[in-house]
């Protein structure tokens, strides 16, 4: 027994598959956050120097230049917000600590302005090559 599609079914089931495939697209694209430009390493990875790799998922690690710090943040345009930063707790002579502090990060061009949790900035880090 052989069924044949009406026209109208044909229309139907075309705009459903394009609709199907535009979800498909959408859906794919996300998982991509929109600062992209956070993405990578700032700050120098010379010993005692701040520096902080920044993931697509928002997941970051890095060092104040004594301790290792780590934990996940959420991005937002150019912008991440730290969530709580685990750190390994050496006494270090020498180093401004002030990385640890750290609540947010803003990109603005190859400089990732850091700020505390009342928005002042506390310091800078270049976007490393």
């Amino acid at each position: 027994m052989t069924r044949t599609i009406g026209r109208a079914h044909a229309r139907f089931l075309g705009g459903a598959l394009v609709a199907a495939a535009s979800l498909a697209v959408l859906a794919g694209c996300a998982g991509t956050p929109s600062g992209a430009a956070l993405v990578g390493t700032w700050g120098s990875t010379a010993a005692s120097q701040p520096n902080l790799t920044i993931e697509n998922d928002g997941a970051f690690s890095g060092t104040d230049g004594c301790n290792r710090l780590t934990g996940k943040g959420s991005i937002d345009g150019d912008t991440i917000t730290f969530g709580p930063i685990a750190s390994t707790m050496m006494a270090c002579q020498g180093v401004d600590e002030w990385l640890a502090k750290a609540s947010s990060g803003t990109a603005k061009g190859n400089t990732l302005v850091v700020s505390d949790r009342n928005g002042n900035e506390i310091g800078k880090l270049d976007k490393s090559k």
